[in-house]
């Protein structure tokens, strides 16, 4: 089973997603679950 590798827009996609969702009162452990990466990833 291979990795996906995302790319750097992507990534920073995602970082901000989780930013904005953290804003607005959400766990950030729920935030990072909700845009699908990891823990560690994250």
């Amino acid at each position: 089973m291979g990795n996906k590798r995302h790319k750097p827009e992507e990534i920073v996609t995602k970082l901000r997603q989780v930013e904005v969702l953290a804003g607005q009162g959400m766990a950030r452990v729920d935030a990072i679950r909700e845009v699908r990466i990891t823990e560690q990833t994250y």
